[in-house]
């Protein structure tokens, strides 16, 4: 049902019209971290989240290395409307963001910049994702 009600939140995301600013594609991103997240445990194998200035992705540990998620739409790579930064703010001092199989993950803030907007997904390891 959780599942559902993500891909529900993903599509209306997606429907053309609204302001696609900054703060509009952490909300969609917060929402693909959550999918991502779920998928995990429901394939019980890694999935990592990559970006770049220019793009993002999720990608599923298969056959002993990273491959981009192809047969997931929601979960595909996509562009970013403009240039956009990322840095990931963690306990452990890593900078990737996993999810496995297991149910508690370590917290992370993941900052989103363009230009001199700036964006804040936080997520708590039980799987709440919260968007300042």
């Amino acid at each position: 049902m959780v599942i559902a009600g993500v891909l529900i939140g993903i599509a209306s995301l997606s429907i053309g019209g609204f302001d696609r600013g900054l703060h509009f594609e952490a909300e969609r991103l917060a929402q693909l971290l959550v999918l991502a997240r779920e998928e995990a445990q429901v394939r019980g194998a890694p999935i990592r989240f990559e970006a770049d200035d220019e793009r993002y992705g999720f990608f599923v540990w298969r056959e002993r290395r990273w491959q981009p998620l192809l047969d997931d739409r929601d979960l595909r790579e996509r562009s970013w409307d403009e240039p956009t930064r990322l840095s990931v703010e963690r306990a452990d001092g890593r900078r990737e963001i996993e999810f496995g199989r297991d149910q508690v993950d370590t917290p992370f803030v993941l900052h989103l910049t363009r230009r001199d907007l700036h964006a804040a997904i936080a997520a708590n390891g039980l799987g709440a994702f919260e968007v300042r």
